[in-house]
């Protein structure tokens, strides 16, 4: 991997024979790679049986902060949930370009993704890696890099396959079944294969490993002030909600702190207690009664999801002559998923003092109280308090998504002025439909309705519909109570979610591309002159359909249709030229036109320098782009339901909740990035089988499109007084502090610079009565520094083990093959420790002064962490039928992740795991077994 790429070579015992590697659309054997390529073949994937595709690929040192289900379960409103999508050197999903057969595949979000999980993971004869930009080569996104898939076309015979997981807490089973066919026709001009998966999982639908209970958060001091020395931010256990418990908390007046307890089956009203507040600080508290206040909404967030995946793919190919062979293919693939984000806290929320479920021992408290009161003061006719709603299910996300693609075209060869010329062409249709849907997600204003309840005289019943005002009655409503824990009834909860948020989109894509090559264009004093030269014209579209009910205003959800689309035209042309004495020329340059912003250049320029046979130096320096995506461009209004802390005059914050109001930006320009890679490659005559090599590279993107998130626009507001943020910030009519909205928007504002080293080394050779692999990859990463062009914006994510990437990252493996067929890889993977942040001070006392960037903290330091895996596999053959037995173990040693303070800001915070779930194993020790079975 990044080297010359041995494993594709091996793919053909034939010298001659040429393969395309994604570095370059030249035809050239594999070992002469143009640009560093990582492969993965078949055997090695195979070997370690992943339950998909994109959970091995994820383990490379190269790939860091990419989606999985398990991270995404909270994407409810932009409908990712139980996407699995690839991300290069952290620099975004958006800029890896992820490829099938060196063609592209329709996203399954109208932000581009695509799903890995909908390419044929039998047929997957090898993954290839660009770990750089190849814009000039493939196209728009390719900054990061390139993911290429490459499927065993000429598949011949049958093969099936099953294999079953299952963590070592008994939970997350899952199944995977393939079958797959392949067969000659027309006296070998012809090849069809088909094949097909189904996978399925039950998910876990709360975090309740042991590990996540301890209450370990990240939270704004509570015993700071800006001259005591203290550090303005801890980060311990024993950490949790002060601004709601399970069945109400009040949060402010006389009554602050007192809760409504558990609720009286045979009354229906709750017992009342007086929560133990510890120290508060915004939403969180230390100490008291946090373990109370927390229950139920600490750890509601998904383990893992429920996960059906279907798939099926088919190809046929027809040589009419060496000179010319068409193939047409076609792939379906359904998801439905289901996933909890959390159980949904309300804070702040009003109850009148007549509601018709407050207990009459609580009532008689506030009369009392009333009845003391002296001229001018203002009886207590209602009360606010904060609640995690229980009793009420954890709002979620239920996503179906089926994605089908068509791809027809030819490939061949003439020749033309003594010249031999390879050619092909395709031709891709690929559609996304997506059916979104929210659970357990109220409609603001239903709920309002039910929990207002009052007396009519005999029942308890919805004030909007005994009240004077006619225009503001609910048939058929049913009051729910919400004050205290088990007074929740089914019939309240069918009525609240007897509508629900949701949307159905359409996301097309389709694509003609065209190629020609040669290898012997002409020839130079050192040696023949390779080219290729083509073009591209892509549409890419979105549409959809929202209910006029999602027009309402929900908690989560509030679904907009994003309709648009972009056209864009391409053209390329690349050479390879030797200049002797072992040295080689690699350029690309490419002309791309956009719909909507225009023209853009990109180009490679690079060189391959062999002065012995023991090494070789390569360099590039290249220009690459990425266009804005379908949703950055046409988003009509992206709403979620958070909080952020705001700062208070007088120093400690506010927990605020507000929607987030995301819209998208037609007047985006591409991004554009400066990539300089030297490596070389060590290939010594003396230790045969042997192969090292070390990368260095430096990317640089500018007029980067991004926008600045909520937290970030209260900080540059209060904290930097900067009034075009402000202006951003909604208040209620009639308030000036209550916040409403907050809106964001993309723009080419930010830029990001990503440099570092990618190490790796191979050996292979017999040893003994069988083979031995040894395998070592590590990605080091120098900085990774996003500047937005604010003040206090720049931000080096290089080393931040909480939410940006490890400096050091590793995966080495040894295998042994016995002659007998029994095989053993050991696998140790893991990243160095880190931060919190670049910028924190570490500091107990003595501290300096804080500021909005170089935060005080009493703990900076994040462990890393190294994983140990094994797989083994047994090949036998039974009544003539091959067959392949595995056992694997991930996480061998059950090890549990490093817990990570996460905070202080969001009311999901103490929903989502304890640690940083995109780094960290959050399942534990995991097990598959599996027979492989083939005629």
């Amino acid at each position: 991997m990044a080297q010359e790429a041995p494993a594709a070579a091996a793919e053909s015992d034939d010298d001659e024979d040429t393969i395309l590697i994604t570095g370059s659309r030249i035809l050239r054997d594999g070992s002469e790679a143009p640009t560093p390529v990582s492969v993965i073949s078949s055997a090695e994937i195979n070997a370690e049986a992943p339950a998909n595709i994109a959970d091995f690929v994820n383990t490379l040192p190269s790939v860091n902060g990419s989606q999985t289900p398990i991270s995404n379960s909270g994407s409810l409103s932009n409908g990712q949930s139980g996407i699995s999508a690839l991300n290069l050197r952290s620099l975004g999903q958006a800029r890896t370009l992820v490829l099938l057969d060196g063609q592209r595949s329709v996203g399954s979000t109208s932000s581009g993704l695509v799903d890995i999980n909908t390419f044929p993971q039998a047929l997957i004869e090898r993954v290839e890696v660009v770990t750089g930009g190849a814009s000039s080569v493939y196209g728009s996104d390719a900054v990061a890099g390139v993911v290429n898939f490459i499927l065993k076309k000429d598949f011949t015979g049958v093969e099936a396959s099953y294999e079953y997981g299952v963590t070592t807490y008994s939970d997350v089973p899952n199944h995977l079944v393939q079958l797959t066919g392949g067969t000659d026709f027309a006296d070998g001009r012809g090849h069809i294969v088909v094949s097909g998966e189904y996978f399925h999982q039950t998910g876990e639908p709360r975090n309740d490993r042991d590990w996540n209970q301890s209450g370990y958060f990240q939270i704004e001091n509570p015993a700071y002030t800006p001259t005591n020395g203290l550090p303005a931010r801890i980060v311990q256990s024993g950490i949790g909600s002060s601004n709601f418990t399970p069945g109400g908390l009040i949060v402010s007046g006389p009554f602050q702190g007192t809760y409504f307890g558990t609720t009286d089956l045979g009354t229906g009203l709750a017992s009342l207690g007086q929560l133990n507040y510890g120290q508060v600080s915004g939403q969180w508290m230390i100490g008291g009664d946090y373990e109370y206040a927390s229950l139920g909404h600490a750890g509601s967030n998904s383990l893992a999801n429920d996960e059906e995946r279907i798939g099926i793919f088919g190809r046929a190919s027809y040589e009419f002559s060496p000179a010319l062979e068409i193939f047409a293919q076609a792939s379906y693939n359904r998801f439905e998923g289901e996933s909890f984000y959390q159980q949904t806290p309300t804070t702040n929320y009003t109850i009148q003092m007549d509601n018709a479920f407050l207990p009459p021992e609580f009532v008689a408290m506030v009369d009392a109280y009333n009845a003391g009161l002296g001229p001018g003061e203002d009886p207590i006719t209602s009360i606010t308090i904060g609640t995690s709603n229980a009793g009420v299910s954890a709002a979620g996300g239920s996503n179906t998504r089926e994605v089908t693609r068509f791809v027809a075209g030819a490939k061949g060869f003439f020749g033309v002025g003594g010249v031999d010329v390879d050619w092909d062409l395709y031709f891709q249709h690929g559609e996304t439909s997506t059916d979104e849907m929210l659970v357990n997600t109220w409609q603001v204003a239903r709920i309002d309705a039910m929990t207002d309840a009052v007396y009519d005289g005999a029942n308890i019943v919805c004030r909007v519909n005994v009240d004077a005002d006619p225009s503001n009655d609910l048939p058929g409503c049913i009051p729910i109570n919400r004050i205290g824990v088990g007074g929740v009834t089914q019939e309240a909860l069918d009525f609240l979610f007897e509508v629900f948020p949701s949307r159905q989109q359409e996301i097309k894509q389709d694509v003609f591309a065209i190629n020609f090559s040669t290898n012997d264009l002409f020839s130079t004093w050192a040696g023949p002159v390779s080219f290729a030269i083509g073009g591209e014209y892509r549409e890419d579209s979105v549409d959809g359909y929202v209910d006029p009910i999602n027009f309402e205003r929900f908690l989560y959800g509030n679904y907009r249709v994003t309709t648009g689309g972009v056209k864009v035209k391409e053209a390329y042309a690349e050479a390879l030229v030797p200049l002797g004495l072992g040295l080689e020329f690699n350029g690309a340059v490419r002309l791309t036109d956009y719909s909507l912003s225009g023209t853009v250049t990109t180009w490679k320029a690079g060189l391959i320098w062999q002065p012995i046979d023991d090494i070789r130096l390569r360099g590039t320096l290249s220009r690459d782009i990425r266009a804005p995506n379908l949703l950055e461009l046409f988003d009509a209004g992206t709403a979620r339901t958070n909080s952020v802390n705001v700062p208070l005059p007088g120093g400690g914050v506010r927990a605020e909740q507000f929607v987030q109001n995301l819209t998208g930006n037609t007047m985006l320009d591409p991004e554009t990035a400066e990539t300089l890679g030297l490596g070389v490659i060590f290939t010594p005559d003396f230790l045969p089988g042997f192969t090292a090599s070390v990368d260095y590279f430096d990317i640089d993107i500018t007029g980067a499109i991004s926008f600045v998130s909520a937290q970030q626009t209260i900080d540059l507001c209060f904290d930097l007084n900067q009034q075009e943020f402000c202006d951003n910030i909604n208040y209620v009519p009639g308030s000036t502090t209550d916040i409403d909205t907050i809106d964001l928007s993309p723009v080419n504002f930010s830029s990001q610079t990503t440099r570092g080293f990618d190490f790796e080394a191979s050996y292979r050779a017999p040893v003994g009565p069988g083979m031995l692999t040894l395998r070592g990859l590590a990605t080091y990463t120098i900085e990774n520094v996003t500047d937005n062009g604010f003040e206090g914006g720049i931000d080096d994510s290089a080393g931040v083990n909480w939410s940006g990437i490890p400096s050091l990252v590793y995966r080495v493996s040894a295998g042994y093959a016995f002659e007998s067929g029994f095989s053993v890889i050991l696998v140790g993977r893991g990243f160095g420790d880190g931060v919190y942040d670049n910028d924190f001070i570490e500091c107990a006392s003595g501290c300096p002064a804080d500021d909005p960037v170089a935060h005080t903290i009493n703990e900076n330091d994040i462990d890393g962490i190294l994983y140990v895996d094994t797989n083994f596999t047994y090949d036998f053959t039974l009544a003539g039928v091959e067959a392949q037995a595995l056992f694997s173990v991930k996480n061998v040693f059950d090890r549990d992740p490093v817990l990570v303070g996460n905070g202080p800001s969001g009311n999901n915070t103490p929903a989502y795991p304890q640690t940083s779930r995109g780094l960290y194993d959050t399942l534990g020790r995991t097990f598959r077994l599996g027979l492989n079975v083939r005629y």
